[in-house]
């Protein structure tokens, strides 16, 4: 899959079959998020790779807006640095092992942004970083739409030059 048929085809995939994600694949995921461009090349993200079934539980009792993880077969916890450009940064590394994943034929979700703070002990992640995100993976559990997305019409959200003038 090219990367143009990847972002317009993504979707949001909160059930997952029982199906282990190849450990190669899971090294593709990865490497994606590690080889993203950060600023200064600071590279201010952890990822933590979470395969074990109990912990894969316990993490979706602490993520509030999260309970499937527990049914994923992966998931990936994205900690930062707190530093000014670390959220954004580390956002590019999730978008990149979650198109990646994708074009891989398995499925993924954002989990968090906020209320992940029983994270850090589960996983002893150093009070010196943040957790951003938990991303779980793993082959959707029903057929996805691929491209059928509701989205605003780019003449809505697009513009050239200036404010008012539509980008069509």
């Amino acid at each position: 899959m090219d990367v143009f048929d990847a972002v317009r085809t993504v979707l949001a995939v909160r059930g997952y079959q029982e199906k282990p994600v190849p450990a190669d694949t899971v090294r593709k995921i990865v490497e994606a998020g590690r080889l993203t461009a950060s600023s200064m090349n600071r590279q201010p993200w952890h990822f933590l790779v979470v395969e074990d079934r109990d912990m894969l539980k316990k993490l979706g009792a602490a993520a509030q807006t999260g309970p499937y993880i527990a049914q994923a077969p992966l998931a990936i916890v994205v900690a930062i640095e707190k530093t000014p450009f670390a959220v954004s940064d580390a956002s590019r590394a999730i978008q990149s092992m979650i198109l990646t994943a994708w074009a891989e034929g398995i499925g993924s979700n954002w989990v968090g942004f906020m209320g992940l703070d029983g994270v850090h002990s589960l996983l002893g992640i150093p009070d010196n970083l943040d957790v951003l995100a938990i991303i779980p993976f793993g082959y959707p559990a029903q057929q996805k739409g691929k491209g059928l997305k509701k989205r605003k019409p780019l003449s809505e959200v697009a513009h050239r030059e200036r404010f008012s003038q539509p980008f069509a």
